[in-house]
């Protein structure tokens, strides 16, 4: 079978946090999935945090990366909506 899924880590904060309840998951999805996809998933599963969609970065093993970064096995994964004191407070 070629369709084999990776596993990858999300961490949770604020709103995302909120909705899940849990400050991280492990996730198993398709492989070449794109971090942007990821998000989109997460969006229809809690409807709620559709307007994050469009302010929200995304962060691959401590670092920024842009919305079309294909995720890897292993990859823990950060999605980081606005957060009071903007993201310069955030640390990953």
């Amino acid at each position: 079978m070629n369709h084999t899924e990776i596993t990858i880590t999300l961490k949770l904060f604020a709103a995302y946090q909120e909705a899940y309840k849990l400050p991280e998951v492990q996730l198993s999805i398709p492989p070449e999935t794109k971090v942007s996809q990821l998000l989109e998933n997460i969006i229809s599963q809690h409807p709620e945090l559709k307007k994050w969609r469009d302010v929200t970065k995304f962060g691959i093993n401590l670092n920024f990366v842009p919305p079309e970064t294909i995720l890897k096995d292993g990859d823990e994964v950060v999605l980081i909506p606005p957060v009071s004191g903007g993201l310069n407070s955030f640390r990953i």
